[in-house]
């Protein structure tokens, strides 16, 4: 059956709208394009020196959400991914201004890290081109960051996301629009300091074929193209003769550069120093267009979750086996969360229930390290490493968990959590104290019920009898739980 999928991509330079068609074809799904929208916000420029985006840059941002929201009308949650890029990552109002980009979009919206900007943007690239097996490399330079991916078919190699985009560039070196010798120069030296640390570890896995796949590559391919600069795709030497001609005329002349967009021209130096260094430090022969992008990636990462081959699942198995974790420990505890969760009549709500299944698939990673307070571990883990299909805030949410498996419990200050992630919360806490001994369970000894703020744990007699141990675990669980906003209440039956 076919159906749609959007994608909304929160770039710092452009915002997209992409919508794309499932199709089944011989049992495999493939996306074909039916409705494309792009603006220019140049949210990257919004930022002030403190690293707070303007009033200006916001209502810019707000102003194209409501479109892109009115174009989604009627698109079920499951079906619309929206992610923020660096911008987003670096703001450090993104706490006040994200709720009402949400509210102007009407889907929620992922802040993602830059290495799952990097395997998107692969992705996005790799699936709009013809099968092969050759090593490619995919630059992509945004607004406020630079995605630098390797890969092979559909799995990318290395992943690298800099901190240098086409804005934040032009805003440095050509505040006033004003291009020098002088200033290409210092540009170039930065973008190269930048790619120096990656440059000999892609250089010495190599690649056969090299790709642009941002705004300011097809800037630059059609740039060099219609002005005679190069005959096929980017090349130094036709980027050499773009900046002398831009050295020469001082500025950015729109009617000198044919090819060139309106929306392109402020940030064309900036990007034009960074994909220079791009050569220079890769030994880059020439680039050819890449389309796709992080838009694509992000439809293709819907389909695969919506056919139930989540990115996130494959990666919870990796770090499974990356920290040695106890597999069957780990599913006992899953199966027995998520089991307690349902008995809330939560289970209806998928995404609370998949971040509880994660992080009770991944809740002893911090073992690895060492045993003592090994859940503060497991949430630093969850929190700060790179994992692929994960948004910022989906590792969040695993850290909170994570950090608050055992022990006090916190009701005020740190993570944000809803109700009902404190209801996941209190699954994941008896579902570790049930499985202590690491022994599988017949039935489940208790049963959940919470009302308000009360928590009812029924339990039966004759199991507590035997079992003296979790007696006095339930007892001390009930002690925390009774220091918070919560009334626990321990039944015996």
């Amino acid at each position: 059956m076919d159906y749609l999928l959007a994608a909304v991509d929160l770039g710092s330079n452009s915002f997209r709208l992409s919508i794309g068609r499932v199709e089944q074809n011989n049992g495999k799904a493939q996306i074909y394009a039916v409705d494309r929208l792009k603006e220019s916000v140049q949210l990257a420029a919004g930022l002030d020196a403190h690293q707070n985006l303007n009033a200006a840059a916001v209502e810019r941002a707000l102003a194209v959400l409501k479109r892109y929201g009115e174009r989604l009308e009627g698109f079920h949650p499951n079906r619309v991914r929206a992610v923020a890029t660096n911008t987003f990552r670096v703001a450090r109002n993104v706490a006040e201004i994200l709720p009402r980009a949400e509210a102007a979009l009407g889907f929620p919206i992922e802040v993602i890290s830059g290495a799952e900007e990097a395997r998107l943007i692969y992705s996005g690239v790799a699936n709009e081109l013809a099968p092969s097996s050759d090593k490619r490399l995919v630059i992509d330079i945004g607004g406020g960051s630079t995605e630098v991916i390797l890969g092979q078919s559909f799995d990318p190699l290395h992943l690298a996301s800099l901190g240098m985009g086409c804005v934040s560039f032009s805003r440095r070196y050509f505040p006033d629009g004003r291009v020098t010798a002088q200033r290409m120069e210092q540009a170039q030296i930065a973008a190269r300091g930048e790619l120096q640390g990656i440059a000999r570890r892609y250089r010495k896995t190599g690649w056969k074929q090299a790709y642009g796949s941002s705004g300011t590559a097809k800037g630059l391919l059609a740039i060099l193209a219609e002005g005679g600069m190069s005959r096929k795709g980017i090349t130094l030497e036709g980027m050499e003769k773009l900046q002398t001609k831009l050295i020469k005329d001082g500025k950015v002349v729109m009617q000198n550069l044919p090819g060139i967009k309106a929306a392109r021209a402020p940030v064309l130096p900036g990007g034009l120093a960074i994909m220079m260094a791009a050569f220079q430090e890769l030994k880059i022969d020439v680039m050819l267009p890449g389309e796709g992008a992080l838009r694509v990636g992000v439809l293709y990462d819907l389909l695969g979750r919506d056919s139930e081959h989540d990115k996130r699942d494959e990666t919870v198995t990796l770090y499974q086996k990356r920290y040695h974790v106890d597999t069957k420990q780990a599913e006992r505890v899953r199966a027995i969360a998520l089991q307690l969760f349902g008995q809330l009549g939560a289970a209806g709500d998928d995404e609370v229930a998949q971040a509880l299944g994660w992080a009770a698939s991944l809740h002893e990673v911090g073992l690895s390290i060492t045993q003592a307070n090994y859940h503060r571990h497991s949430a630093y883990i969850l929190q700060h490493a790179d994992m692929p299909g994960f948004s910022n805030d989906d590792q969040a949410v695993l850290a909170w968990l994570a950090n608050n498996l055992q022990g006090k419990l916190n009701k005020k200050g740190g993570y944000p959590a809803t109700p009902l992630q404190w209801q996941a919360l209190l699954c994941l806490r008896l579902a570790t104290l049930l499985c202590r001994r690491r022994e599988d369970l017949d039935s489940l000894p208790l049963s959940l019920e919470i009302k308000d703020s009360t928590i009812k744990t029924k339990v039966l007699k004759s199991w507590l009898a035997t079992h003296a141990l979790s007696e006095y675990s339930l007892q001390r669980e009930a002690c925390e739980w009774n220091k918070t906003d919560f009334n626990f209440k321990l039944i015996e039956h």
